[in-house]
């Protein structure tokens, strides 16, 4: 059954990628999303066995890689934590599957781009079901290389060419990172396996290691580049700017890559590796600023943006800080819970926009929005319940995961986690802020984007309509119908083995640290009514009053200017002179071009010789007589009597 989970998509990928123009876009859409259907109900089958009942598994596959000291093999590593990942990939996986028949209806390329969701599904899946090291770092180059593949889908246009080389360095960025943790493993325990780590890591700690001339904690300095591995793929604080230009992809690859899978891998790797993190307090702080902050940051830029895809981007970015911010004060279960409902909400928030973007004939700006809830009711329906989720209204599955976060950063009662609670806390006011703004701006007032693209406005196909509603379900009640298991009373013999967790406290929390969640959220829910419904011009005048605070946070906080400035145009500049001085003047000018011209002129000349009249061979032949003699002569030879 595990086996079927993990590779049933690849053979979907396979399948699509080799045979789909002898087979046809029909026959692809049906076999991978019935094979990645079949891979979503053995993984809820996977889930039940393994994380209700306690039946943890260890499947070993095949030998891998065997040099020196270092061996490894393919296993299947399938615990409470790889069981609940399991169920995240392929249930979003397989409804995007589904969602994308309809979406890219049109699309002359559909067997590519099938192939190519079935193949990252795989890669995700060969992710969180690693047993070491080395495994989890295939998947995430994996998972790399497709979303690399996916975000640039639409090669013909030069922004998705961008964006997706973009997305694929920046990672780079943090998986340099992530190899240097990798490495240092190994130096230091010998092996790459989970478990060995696991049991050697206590005898690690207080000792140190040398790295760049200084002696530095071991476990510090491993977990800390482990973490740069996160930030980059997980679109952290710093390393976030790929993320929002990856809206150039088709949306449900938006919604599968940028919402519930490839992003949520660092949280997943974090949770997975966090009996290490456990045992670095400095790098567990730095994962709770890096949160707090990431939640902070992204929330101000979705504020202002006007691109439906780029507010939910700049959220999800907001959202996973949320989850570091809360394995970064320990509570690893609370990250893991909120990666769990977060799928469902931010994924049906993603397809709902691409139902708008689909309805409205490509427009994505909201601006050009405006009254389509009469126009296509369903879909506002879908939307409001994403919105209600993300936003943590009561009782809804956002308000139990991220509600609880913000009350367990105060609780942690250290200068980290008062940081990371305010952080949060303001996140969470200007996430009901965006939320509503997006709201109000696409389905309420007057459409502003004329009367023949109203005309033609239409609700989904179902194969678009089904998936809203599996995902409302989930966005609705995955939040009490799972608390109990992830962060509640249970916790400890839901997780077991598969993270670190904690005593629940059972002590009453302050009732204003309870209601302030709710109380943020209800702030930004009024503010937005009272600027996009009661006073719809009042926006317009704090943008003529405050237009840089207004471009600033609409260029969130110009990161993209500021790295263009400090790294891109001084490696473009570098390569340029390395190409026209380096490689053109001196490589090929003394090389071979410079070789090459110097045989071609000297051929030029000796070709003027030969001019095919006898007597100018005689005469050459004369010379070349009277040179003999002459160097005969002087040489010494003499002439013989």
């Amino acid at each position: 059954m595990y086996q079927a989970i993990v590779f049933l998509p690849l053979l979907g990928a396979i399948f699509a990628g080799f045979f789909g123009r002898l087979v046809g876009a029909r026959a692809c859409e049906v076999v991978t999303t019935t094979l990645l259907f079949v891979a979503a109900f053995l993984s809820w089958l996977a889930f039940y066995q393994v994380a209700i009942d306690g039946q943890d598994v260890r499947i070993e596959l095949l030998s891998w890689i065997h040099s020196g000291e270092l061996k490894t093999f393919w296993s299947l590593r399938i615990d409470t934590l790889t069981a609940v990942m399991l169920v995240v990939v392929t249930t979003v996986s397989s409804v995007v599957h589904l969602y994308s028949v309809g979406y890219m209806d049109e699309d002359p390329h559909k067997e590519r781009f099938f192939a190519y969701l079935s193949l990252f599904t795989f890669a995700m899946l060969a992710l969180v079901t690693a047993d070491d090291l080395v495994q989890l770092f295939f998947g995430w180059e994996g998972v790399g290389l497709a979303s690399y593949l996916l975000i640039g889908f639409w090669y013909q246009k030069p922004a998705a060419n961008a964006a997706a080389i973009k997305a694929f360095i920046v990672n780079r960025v943090g998986d340099f990172g992530f190899a240097l943790g990798i490495f240092a493993i190994f130096v230091v325990f010998g092996a790459v396996q989970y478990d060995t780590i696991f049991a050697a890591a206590p005898d690690q700690v207080g000792k140190t290691m040398a790295f760049l001339g200084y002696q530095v904690p071991i476990l510090e300095l491993v977990c800390f580049l482990l973490f740069m591995g996160a930030m980059g793929k997980s679109a952290q604080f710093l390393l976030h700017t790929w993320l929002p230009d990856a809206m150039e992809g088709p949306t449900p690859v938006s919604a599968l890559i940028h919402a519930a899978t490839m992003v949520t891998a660092g949280v997943y790797m974090v949770a997975r590796l966090s009996p290490l993190f456990e045992l670095a307090p400095y790098a567990l702080a730095f994962v709770a600023i890096i949160g707090g902050t990431s939640a902070f940051f992204a929330a101000t830029a979705a504020v202002v943006q006007t691109d439906i895809k780029r507010v939910i981007a700049y959220s999800t970015c907001s959202q996973l800080g949320y989850m570091f911010a809360a394995e970064g004060v320990g509570a690893f279960g609370a990250g893991m819970f909120h990666l769990f409902t977060h799928a469902c909400f931010k994924a049906l928030l993603f397809l709902c926009a691409g139902a708008v973007i689909h309805t409205l004939a490509d427009n994505q700006d909201m601006r050009r929005m405006g009254g389509l809830r009469k126009v296509i009711p369903f879909t506002w329906v879908m939307m409001l319940i994403g919105s209600l989720a993300l936003t943590g209204f009561p009782l809804t599955s956002g308000f139990f995961s991220k509600d609880f976060i913000i009350e367990t950063t105060y609780g942690d009662h250290t200068a980290v986690g008062l940081y990371a609670y305010l952080t949060t806390l303001i996140a969470a006011f200007l996430t009901a802020l965006y939320t509503w703004r997006m709201m109000f701006m696409t389905f309420e007032g007057n459409f502003k984007g004329g009367r023949k693209v109203l005309d033609h406005a239409h609700e989904p196909p179902w194969t678009m309509g089904v998936p809203l509603v599996i995902l409302a379900l989930g966005a609705l009640f995955t939040g009490i119908g799972f608390q109990h298991l992830f962060i509640g009373t249970d916790q400890i013999g839901f997780w077991r083995d598969s993270l670190v967790t904690h005593e629940v406290a059972h002590h009453e929390l302050p009732l204003w640290l309870t209601l302030s969640p709710t109380i943020a959220m209800t702030a930004g829910f009024l503010i937005a009514w009272y600027f996009y419904m009661w006073q719809p011009l009042y926006p317009f005048g704090l943008l003529k009053r405050f237009p840089a605070v207004n471009r600033f946070f609409l260029h969130a906080w110009y990161f993209d200017a500021l790295y263009d400035f400090l790294f891109v145009r001084p490696a473009k500049r570098l390569g340029y002179f390395l190409w026209k001085f380096g490689d053109g003047k001196i490589i090929d000018g003394l090389g071979p071009d410079g070789v090459s011209a110097r045989v071609v002129d000297i051929t030029n000349r000796v070709v003027r010789l030969q001019t095919g009249y006898i007597y100018h061979y005689a005469f050459i032949m004369l010379i070349g007589v009277a040179l003999f003699l002459t160097y005969f002569i002087f040489s010494g030879g003499g002439i013989a009597p």
